[in-house]
């Protein structure tokens, strides 16, 4: 019994998913959104090379400096 069998793969898939709809929702929203100078391409670079940290980073820190 490894970890991709039963539950383990369930989980698996589970946290693939999650964290691939949270990078595309992020991506989508950096893409769409104005930022100040550089940080559009800054953002969009952290989110494509670091796809977890990058968009939890977003969220957390970058989405609330769009310019509105």
């Amino acid at each position: 019994m490894g970890l991709f069998t039963g539950l383990g793969l369930l989980f698996s898939i589970f946290v693939f998913l999650f964290i691939a709809f949270l990078w595309i929702i992020a991506l989508v929203d950096i893409l769409r959104s104005e930022f100040r100078g550089n940080d559009k391409v800054v953002w969009v670079l952290v989110v494509i090379f670091f796809p977890f940290l990058g968009s939890l980073l977003y969220f957390l820190v970058g989405r609330p400096r769009k310019i509105r």
